[in-house]
C-alpha cells in the first residue's frame, strides 16, 4: 500500500505540493523548537555569568536579590524543560528527521557525481 501512495504522490501533483508544504512545516516545527531550547539555554548562562540585574532589583523594583535570581532561573528551567519535550514531541510525531535524512543523501549523491574521477578513485566503498 505503501508503493501505491508513493506512486500517487510521484504522478499528482498537487498531492506533491501538498506533501512538500507539510514536510516544510514538520522541519519548521522541528528547527523552532531546537531554537526555543538553545535561547533558554543562553537565558541560564547569562542569568549565572552577568549579574547588573541585581542593581535594577534591588534599587528600582525593590525586590529582593535572592527572590529574583531565583525566579529568573526557575523561569529558565522550566522553558528549558517544556522547549526540549515540545522539540521530543515535534521529532517524534513528524517524519521530519527521515525527511532530513532524504535531503542529506540526495544532496550528497549530487556532490558525488560532481566530483573529479581522480577523488572518486580514491573513495572507498
Amino acid at each position: 500500500m505503501r508503493k501505491d501512495y508513493e506512486q500517487h504522490f510521484a504522478e499528482c501533483a498537487q498531492c506533491s505540493a501538498r506533501q512538500r508544504f507539510h514536510r516544510s512545516l514538520d522541519v519548521t516545527l522541528a528547527v523552532l523548537t531546537s531554537l526555543s531550547a538553545l535561547f533558554f539555554l543562553f537565558a541560564l548562562a547569562v542569568l549565572k555569568h552577568v549579574h547588573p540585574l541585581e542593581h535594577v532589583a534591588f534599587k528600582v523594583l525593590g525586590l529582593d536579590i535572592f527572590d529574583m535570581y531565583h525566579m529568573l532561573v526557575s523561569a529558565g528551567v522550566a522553558g528549558l524543560c517544556f522547549s526540549l519535550i515540545a522539540m521530543a514531541l515535534v521529532l517524534l510525531a513528524t517524519p521530519a528527521p527521515s525527511y532530513l535524512g532524504g535531503i542529506a543523501a540526495e544532496r550528497a549523491r549530487t556532490l558525488e557525481q560532481h566530483l573529479p574521477s581522480a577523488i572518486k578513485s580514491l573513495r572507498m566503498r
